[in-house]
């Protein structure tokens, strides 16, 4: 099978690197050193999932129709990523891997011939240096969007996939988006400090601070009426149970998400954006928060303040404190605003 891969990052390059030692014909898009490195010495992918050094086509777009496109750039580029490339996508299944919550009726726009699915990348995987990747946790790679179980663009993206590494469609796909925007709580605070997720639940302050906006977006998706979908043990059930607790017995979630992702650290994709000098997707992950609650009149002050912190970081190149986030960031019960 044809696959072509828009932005061969952390989750994209593991993607092809594991479709290609699958026996699948990938072409991967990337730019500057990292296209070069692919080109010369191909996509090496290290890690959980053991190593494999991907020969792929590489270059800035696609050059050829595919059978099968699968966009994982970061949010914020996915629009002009996708524009580049939709003259090669009439009528080609689209898969869009990405966090936050748009990513999907955002792709419907620019790509109007294709069917497009939605994807939730379960495993933790970092863009070392150019042309690596490293996988530090496996996890599946869940699929939706469409109509729920009888989702035919869906199923059929899981067959093609399917030999490549663990994929299953999720009928709730909406609230599954939301149990990970849960879990992508982890990525401000390392991006903030400059320390890996294990470093920030290890912090007294920084767990409690993460605790808390993960409270908050779960009170959000509550306020919004979401059904969350049960991912990787983490049930509505628990995210509610989640979001009455104090902060001291909530903590226990956040800790059992980083432990997944092992002993290796791990930077998360806001922090490795900020290292490589690029703009960060927070306006897609704790931004969506602050949006969703706007909506139905929660405040979201430990959400915004993390946003706001993030872009600090991206405007001065200089990480904060943690003693200095205890007092810039609030972690009291929310308003009603």
């Amino acid at each position: 099978m044809r696959v072509g891969v828009i932005g061969a990052g952390a989750v994209g390059g593991t993607l092809a690197a594991l479709l290609s030692r699958s026996g699948h014909d990938v072409h991967v898009t990337a730019r500057g050193a990292h296209l070069t490195a692919i080109r010369s010495n191909g996509l090496r992918l290290t890690g959980a999932w053991g190593e494999h050094t991907a020969r792929v086509n590489a270059s800035e777009s696609l050059e050829r129709s595919p059978e099968l496109a699968i966009l994982a750039t970061k949010a914020q580029d996915a629009a002009e990523a996708l524009g580049d490339n939709v003259g090669m996508l009439g009528g080609i299944p689209l898969l869009v891997v990405q966090n936050g919550l748009d990513g999907v009726d955002a792709a419907r726009e620019i790509a109007t011939l294709s069917d497009v699915v939605g994807g939730l990348a379960m495993f933790a995987a970092s863009y070392l240096r150019p042309g690596e990747i490293n996988v530090t946790a496996q996890g599946p790679l869940f699929l939706g969007g469409g109509n729920g179980d009888v989702d035919l663009p869906a199923r059929y993206i899981e067959r093609m996939l399917s030999d490549a590494l663990p994929v299953s469609v999720l009928p709730n796909f909406a609230g599954a988006q939301w149990t990970k925007l849960v879990v992508n709580q982890i990525n401000a605070l390392p991006a903030i400090t400059g320390l890996s997720a294990q470093a920030v639940v290890a912090d007294p302050v920084l767990l409690k601070i993460l605790t808390a906006s993960m409270r908050e977006t779960v009170r959000v998706a509550l306020g919004s009426r979401v059904r969350f979908a049960t991912i990787q043990g983490i049930s509505a059930a628990r995210l509610r149970t989640f979001a009455s607790l104090p902060l001291g017995l909530g903590s226990a979630l956040p800790r059992r998400i980083v432990a997944r992702m092992g002993s290796t650290p791990n930077p998360g994709s806001t922090l490795q954006s900020i290292r490589r000098g690029q703009s960060t997707e927070i306006d897609f992950l704790n931004g969506a928060v602050v949006r969703a609650g706007s909506d139905v009149g929660i405040a979201t002050p430990i959400n915004s303040a993390l946003v706001e912190l993030v872009h600090q970081v991206e405007r001065t190149g200089e990480f904060v404190g943690t003693r200095d986030l205890e007092q810039l960031v609030p972690t009291g019960r929310p308003a009603v605003a």
